[in-house]
């Protein structure tokens, strides 16, 4: 558990003051452009993931039979 609580707090730690509000700030904003900017590209590389993992499950599952009453 203390484990745990270690990866927690390194990923939620906060940064104090004005630093760490202007790091937050300008993380959003180059998260904002890139949506922008990355729009349909990011659009298109979405469904050819969604595409690839469809595919693969198809595949994956095509063997598979369920037998009643297991």
């Amino acid at each position: 558990m203390e484990y745990l609580n270690k990866i927690k707090n390194f990923w939620v730690k906060k940064e104090e003051g004005i630093d760490g509000i202007l790091v937050t700030v300008g993380l959003c904003i180059i998260a904002l452009l890139l949506c922008v900017v990355m729009k349909e590209s990011l659009g298109d590389f979405i469904q050819t993931i969604v595409e690839g993992m469809t595919t693969k499950a198809n595949e994956l599952l095509s063997g598979v039979s369920v037998s009643p009453g297991v």
